[in-house]
């Protein structure tokens, strides 16, 4: 049904894409006036992308073989770390966080760790696991499990404290109040600390795929276009890169809304 709400929310949506449209107007415009060869017309970016990854034939979901053998093995490696690092930080998180004791202990550490740049720990995890997908995916999984953990943390933190009296009294189990009670109380923010570490994983993923050793991924792609010169394929890379973050913060984002409700949902 329609109401000033869906309508409020049909301007926006609309609004929104205008002002994409807008944006990329303005791009072909500059792009085809100036002529740089370093700053091609968004058109022509996504023709070549087109070309490039979604040409192939119908049995394979229009996928070619180059968007088989770097995009997926890509979205793989983010899937892993990713996933490996919601579950340990929401368990990790539930568990630091449902004790004050343990909190203040602990906080010390999770934010040195959280402070410590991803990139300076690649020469550990090279030492340790050597170049390789071990390697791409501890290199994801350290870079994403904090937001995940210290939001996850946090939210159990702030549960009503009348709501656990209730529940004690109601004599529920652990294993009752974890689910009744603490996950649906800190839901909102541990989805916000997911939509964090889902960009911190597809950023780690390209800078992981950078480094010596590495034989295919979107960041693989991205080194051999710019060792070749492919002006084209590097920027095709970049559009691919942004509409894989949008569509993936989109889809966690849907999850949301249906999870923790519209009006609880998270803006980080």
């Amino acid at each position: 049904m329609g109401g000033p709400v869906g309508d409020a929310a049909v301007r926006h949506a609309l609004l929104r894409w205008i002002v994409l449209a807008s944006a990329v107007i303005l791009w072909q415009v500059i792009a085809h006036v100036h002529g740089s060869v370093y700053f091609p017309p968004p058109a022509e970016i996504a023709r070549h992308a087109v070309d490039l990854w979604f040409s192939g034939p119908v049995r394979h979901v229009f996928l070619t073989e180059e968007a088989v053998g770097n995009i997926l093995p890509s979205l793989g490696r983010m899937a892993a770390g990713f996933a490996i690092a919601a579950v340990a930080g929401i368990a990790l998180g539930v568990a630091i966080g449902r004790s004050r004791r343990v909190y203040a202990l602990c906080d010390p550490v999770l934010q040195f760790a959280r402070a410590v740049p991803p990139p300076a720990l690649v020469p550990v995890l090279v030492v340790i696991l050597d170049f390789g997908t071990p390697m791409q995916i501890a290199s994801i999984v350290f870079s994403a499990v904090w937001p995940v953990l210290i939001n996850t943390a946090e939210g159990a933190r702030d549960t009503d404290p009348l709501r656990i009296e209730v529940a004690a009294v109601l004599r529920l189990t652990p294993l009752e109040r974890l689910r009744f009670l603490i996950l649906p109380s800190a839901l909102p923010r541990i989805f916000a600390g997911l939509r964090l570490s889902l960009s911190l994983s597809l950023i780690l993923m390209v800078f992981s795929e950078l480094l010596p050793g590495t034989a295919n991924g979107i960041g693989f792609t991205l080194t051999d276009a710019q060792s070749r010169s492919d002006l084209l394929t590097v920027w095709s890379a970049l559009l691919l890169l942004g509409a894989l973050g949008h569509l993936l913060n989109t889809g966690l984002l849907a999850v949301e809304k249906r999870l923790v409700g519209r009006g609880r949902t998270t803006t980080a």
